[in-house]
């Protein structure tokens, strides 16, 4: 009997995460890093998978965008123009019985207390002070807090700072991936022969020095982004907006989610320059949270830097003549959300004869391991020869694992763990008549298949 993606707690997904070698806590051997994380030898496979699937969706099979890598430290007038020096806070409250610092607006949501981050401080605490009855301190249970006040979230740094005092002219580690795709947009006008309408789309880290970090990997102080900038002409915003919001959504249909598990989320509280912005949602074992945003950001971002570099970034329309500030519409995911978003769609617990398997049936393109390879037994030297053989040919192909360790219903449980969508087998039989057992993950059954033939038959299944 299965049990569904609303049943899976999130304690199981962090255990089989750490036991079969998804995420790690950072720096453990010393007690670990708050809300910073690493991806085990099978993470890294599953998270490159993910981006590797959104890098082909959104610029291999697009004529009209091209990527970009820009650098995590980029000049410092950069988060002045964008106005993350002055304005990218969160709402920060300190309980005064443990002193545990907790963000204002997740403890007013919490209680069902409509907030968001985008308020003032002024907004924020008329709220905070009208409900103080019904809030708590999730860590001691007090009801005991400061006033809230904002907390900038960009993460400072001595890069390039000699003097000994590097808090008076601080560099940053990119708080948004976005800023350096705005800065460059002039660039790749100039060298890579676009035109209005595209995109440029970049993947890389951003740093947050987050408040409450937490839910595991769903909110972190480090993080990797995949992120799109779409420029059209103004006016042509909302057409694009409807566009990518359907792209974006059969996105996540095609990396085997349950639309079930998805919904949208508008913003009604929208920052001042921006005309939309909506997001896509995922059920994890939470409740519903935030996985990509889409938003209509007018031309505020292009405008802002050409105010503060002193640069012109007018396109001249080569139809028209005409020149204009374009407009953007994002596309902003998390890799670390559709990660975690992944693992819970694929999660599942199977009763079989007294016993619970557990497996995770990610759609193949996304398993770490495509392919295990067994020999029957590992004691039996032409059986390993064979195995090695077999496996040394399919990694050419597709990411393989050979295992000799332990029985072979043992070796199928570990593979189910991590998603492997099948199992090979050599055998006594295998030595004779040249044919493997295939076993399938998902409905554990096996065939024999000719060694001539695994090519053709694992091309048309991964």
């Amino acid at each position: 009997m299965k049990k569904n993606t609303a049943d899976n707690s999130m304690d199981k997904i962090i255990s089989l995460c750490k036991r079969r070698g998804f995420v790690f806590p950072s720096s453990e051997i010393y007690d670990g890093f708050a809300a910073v994380y690493d991806f085990g030898p099978y993470g890294v496979e599953l998270a490159n998978n993910i981006k590797k699937e959104w890098w082909k969706a959104m610029t291999q099979m697009r004529d009209d965008i091209v990527g970009l890598d820009s650098a995590i430290f980029m000049s410092p007038k950069i988060w002045e123009a964008s106005g993350h020096v002055k304005g990218f806070s969160d709402p920060l409250t300190e309980c005064r019985k443990c002193h545990a610092r907790l963000r204002l607006d997740t403890l007013l949501d919490e209680a069902g207390i409509f907030a968001d981050e985008k308020m003032t401080e002024d907004e924020i605490n008329i709220i905070f002070e009208a409900n103080r009855d019904k809030i708590k301190c999730p860590n001691c249970g007090a009801a005991d807090f400061t006033p809230g006040r904002k907390f900038n979230l960009l993460v400072q740094s001595n890069l390039g700072n000699f003097t000994g005092d590097w808090t008076k002219e601080p560099t940053y580690l990119r708080g948004e991936t976005c800023q350096g795709i705005y800065v460059n947009y002039k660039n790749v006008l100039d060298s890579a022969r676009v035109k209005i309408p595209f995109g440029i789309a970049q993947i890389g880290k951003a740093f947050r020095n987050e408040i409450t970090a937490r839910q595991f990997i769903f909110r972190t102080r480090e993080f990797e982004q995949m992120e799109m900038q779409y420029f059209v002409k103004p006016g042509d915003d909302m057409t694009y907006f409807d566009k990518w919001k359907e792209t974006r959504w059969q996105f996540y249909l095609d990396l085997g989610i349950d639309p079930a598990n998805l919904q949208w989320h508008k913003h009604e509280n929208l920052v001042f320059y921006a005309k939309e912005a909506y997001d896509i949602e995922y059920r994890f074992p939470f409740g519903f949270k935030e996985m990509e945003g889409i938003h209509a950001r007018g031309d505020y971002d292009l405008t802002q830097h050409s105010k503060y570099s002193g640069k012109e970034l007018n396109y001249l329309d080569p139809a028209t003549n005409e020149k204009y500030i374009p407009h953007i519409v994002e596309t902003s995911a998390g890799v670390g959300r559709t990660f975690l978003a992944v693992l819970s769609e694929a999660y599942q617990e199977e009763e079989l004869e007294g016993e619970t398997r557990i497996v995770l049936k990610l759609i193949p393109k996304l398993a770490p391991i495509k392919i295990a390879v067994f020999p029957l037994l590992k004691n039996k030297p032409e059986l390993v020869a064979k195995a090695r053989e077999v496996f040394d040919k399919l990694k050419m192909d597709w990411r393989c694992e050979f295992d000799d360790n332990g029985n072979i219903g043992k070796r199928y449980r570990r593979q189910d763990e991590i998603g492997t969508p099948f199992c090979l087998t050599v055998d006594f039989e295998t030595l004779e008549n040249s044919e493997v057992t295939v076993r399938n993950r998902d409905n554990m059954q096996q065939e024999r298949i000719k060694i001539s033939e695994l090519e053709n038959f694992f091309r048309s299944r991964i």
